[in-house]
């Protein structure tokens, strides 16, 4: 039997357990830096598995973090991973959000070869519906307001399927694995942290991937994407000062007023014709009744770019626009970065090299277009870009299965057949990179 006819064996007799802990991960959702318990399990896993176990402050870079909850919020969390069964010898490191694990396995001289699998689950709230299998199987979150519902609960089981096949298999491989597991991947908060802390300094190959629905062609894989757009997530605070709306207006500083204004006018920025640009006010909150001038107002806005460029471009328009509508009000503005990625692009010559080994070595259908346009933005980005500048090569999957519904969907499920594919695809492209 060939090593990649060993490894798909492996893989596919991992896929219970990997399934059964896939779907525990999966009712006990947690989102970005609050995966506490998730944590404590992976690292846990990784333990016994024989790897070097990175946690807490040695994971991610503190300050560095972006859009962590209130301490009340951590606190909470730390409390109720407790309850649901966390790791009591590795909850203690992740106290304050200090989520995250990192596992490391040397195997001698040879390329380092890091691999990334995102943990943190969203603000959803699941289907309650008879259809809806987790619900109707009994694994939907019983954590309100917190949701799988982007397949990070699969990736991270593969991940955990991926250590232990490399660990069976370690004396065939030369140089060091890193297997990241990253916490806050939604908001793009959480990457930037780990790339701080130099974890991806004089990494050879960086390779990450999501789970994505079927293609036209029903290809296993895409094994390249490109043209995400960067991005940049702000909270902003117009302050004014209250004053009676009849009595008095002329008293007051119209906080809401401003906001107003700024929303407005961020909509209306112009394009740049170096490519595609966007902007969103997701949310706008202010005032506190109809006979009051309004003294704070509340809006949470985000900023894309085809290119990192073009996204500094919006950025630096937007800031002057919130800066003017205050000032016309005479209103003062807080504006606080609460996540942010640059662009991604995937070196081509190591995509279409995964596609070969998934196509010759495990039978796999790759898709005909080795690299394929992402439409969106991915916290992946920072890992990608730190190897790249360094003269690595790096890559971002697509792995595709049936999903019950699209990503971020109170209804999201995934065909678990992902994960002993996934988990083939990752160890054989190792085993190819540190032969």
């Amino acid at each position: 039997m060939s090593v990649y006819e060993t490894i798909c064996s492996q893989a596919e007799a991992l896929a219970p357990e990997l399934i059964a802990q896939r779907r525990d991960f999966h009712k006990y959702a947690e989102s970005g830096w609050l995966e506490m318990r998730t944590t404590s399990i992976v690292a846990k896993k990784l333990t016994d598995l024989g790897y070097e176990v990175l946690l807490g402050e040695a994971v991610c870079k503190k300050d560095s973090r972006m859009g962590v909850p209130s301490q009340e919020v951590l606190d909470k969390a730390y409390d109720r991973a407790c309850a649901q069964g966390g790791e009591p010898d590795f909850l203690p490191y992740t106290k304050g959000g200090m989520t995250g694990v990192i596992g490391i396995l040397r195997c001698g001289e040879g390329p380092t070869v890091a691999m990334r699998f995102d943990i943190d689950a969203l603000g959803v709230i699941e289907s309650q519906e008879p259809d809806h299998r987790p619900f109707r199987e009994g694994f939907a979150s019983v954590n309100d307001g917190a949701m799988h519902a982007c397949g990070h609960d699969g990736h991270t089981c593969v991940g955990l399927g991926v250590a232990q096949v490399l660990m069976e298999r370690k004396d065939q491989l030369h140089g060091t694995v890193k297997l990241i597991f990253q916490p806050a991947e939604e908001g793009v908060r959480g990457a930037k942290s780990i790339v701080d802390n130099g974890h991806l300094d004089n990494v050879d190959y960086l390779l990450g991937a999501h789970v994505s629905a079927m293609d036209a062609e029903e290809s296993d894989i895409t094994p390249g994407a490109y043209g995400s757009l960067a991005t940049g997530k702000y909270d902003v605070i117009f302050h004014g000062l209250a004053a009676h709306a009849g009595a008095g207006p002329e008293k007051g500083n119209n906080a809401l007023l401003a906001a107003a204004t700024a929303l407005l006018n961020l909509q209306a920025i112009p394009r740049n014709g170096g490519g595609s640009t966007r902007i969103n006010v997701g949310k706008l909150v202010g005032g506190s009744g109809r006979n009051v001038i309004a003294d704070e107002a509340f809006m949470e806005i985000e900023v894309r770019g085809q290119t990192t460029e073009l996204n500094t471009y919006m950025e630096n328009y937007m800031r002057r626009i919130l800066e003017a509508a205050a000032q016309m009000h005479g209103c003062t503005v807080d504006v606080k970065l609460m996540g942010a990625a640059p662009s991604l692009n995937s070196d081509e010559a190591l995509a279409r090299r995964i596609g070969k080994i998934c196509a010759d070595r495990l039978g796999m259908k790759v898709s005909s277009q080795a690299m394929e346009r992402s439409g969106g933005s991915e916290d992946v980005a920072y890992l990608m870009n730190r190897v790249q500048e360094q003269g690595g090569q790096a890559t971002f999957m697509r792995i595709r299965t049936q999903t019950a519904a699209g990503a971020h969907n109170r209804r999201y499920d995934f065909e678990e057949s992902f994960i002993p594919k996934s988990i083939k695809i990752f160890c054989a492209a190792v085993y190819d990179l540190m032969q």
